[in-house]
């Protein structure tokens, strides 16, 4: 099936299902598309789940999919009717469903205000429910956190091996998809350069002023560029990311203070240099990732431009440790 069909067929079933919601006590509306037919979730279960984030007009706003990262938390009792917790128990595992989630009945139950800069009603929430892990019925709550730690661990462990194994695939898709002619250092770091600037290169001590867009191999939900930190703003806005509180101008970089594959791209070029960089993640963040926005073994592709070189001239003017996520 072509893809434009299939987006069709997804907006034409959504359409169908607005009118199939289901009203949960305290007024909030859930669909579910599928069920695992497994036990309703309770307070004091600990749950697994992938969501998709909307606003009211259909535009993502954060997605677990995009950054290949589940969710675990425990399911607390609830503090009002039709709070998160509370339509989180009309599902279990294995159910796929959408609900939403009233932001105005949200800010009367618990006297906090809406989300800054929202004006919509409701968040949609699009839910895959993972795994349920039950808490049994008089089992001290010491004994199941533990048995849920030791779980989720192994679980955690073995995502993490499956995203190592499936790096170097995620980077050759991209070189492919992209129809890229990349050339590959000794250490990893394969590069194409648009532009090499200036002769001159920077030294350890120079402040290198560069705008940068960081992503990820993988697109979003949407379709779009999967942007984790951006300094060109119709980058950011092309990517849904754009946040009117950023700055979005060079930002200064001193050699030596940045990941691996970051700094010997930066050494590549001069002032007016542009080059488009794949780090993998021995030269990036490595298996640990950098929680809560890059996960263990992510390869990231780094488009980057030498603005100007400052040499220096005292005292040292604030640098940027590392490409910074959002």
């Amino acid at each position: 099936m072509k893809k434009s069909l299939v987006i069709l067929f997804a907006a034409t079933l959504g359409l169908a299902a607005c009118n199939n919601y289901k009203k949960a006590p305290g007024g909030t509306l859930y669909l579910i598309h599928k069920s695992g037919g497994g036990e309703k979730i309770q307070p004091g279960d600990i749950v697994k789940l992938n969501f998709i984030r909307k606003s009211e007009k259909d535009s993502i706003m954060n997605s677990t999919y995009d950054m290949e990262q589940p969710q675990v938390f425990p399911v607390a009792k609830k503090t009002y009717a039709g709070d998160m917790n509370d339509i989180l128990t009309n599902f279990g595992e294995g159910d796929s469903a959408t609900f939403k989630l009233n932001l105005d009945t949200m800010a009367l139950k618990t006297g906090q205000p809406k989300p800054v800069g929202t004006k919509d009603t409701y968040w949609v929430f699009t839910v895959k429910i993972e795994k349920v892990l039950h808490k049994p019925a008089g089992e001290a709550d010491s004994t199941f956190q533990k048995k849920a730690q030791e779980f989720f661990q192994k679980d955690y462990a073995a995502s993490v091996e499956k995203r190592k194994s499936s790096e170097e695939g995620k980077i050759k898709k991209y070189i492919a998809d992209n129809n890229l002619k990349m050339t590959t250092t000794a250490s990893g770091l394969q590069y194409v350069i648009e532009k090499p600037g200036d002769a001159q290169r920077p030294a350890p001590t120079d402040t290198l002023m560069i705008n940068y867009t960081g992503k990820f191999t993988t697109k979003k939900s949407d379709g779009k560029a999967n942007i984790f930190d951006t300094s060109v703003k119709k980058d950011a806005e092309a990517a849904g990311t754009y946040n009117p509180a950023v700055q979005y101008a060079p930002r200064p970089f001193l050699i030596g203070r940045a990941i691996l594959g970051f700094d010997e791209a930066l050494k590549m070029l001069g002032k007016g240099g542009k080059g488009t960089f794949i780090i993998p993640s021995r030269l990036g963040y490595g298996e640990a990732g950098m929680q809560p926005q890059i996960a263990p073994f992510s390869p990231l592709v780094f488009e980057v431009e030498v603005v100007d070189i400052k040499k220096p001239t005292g005292a040292a003017a604030p640098v940027a440790a590392a490409p910074a996520t959002k």
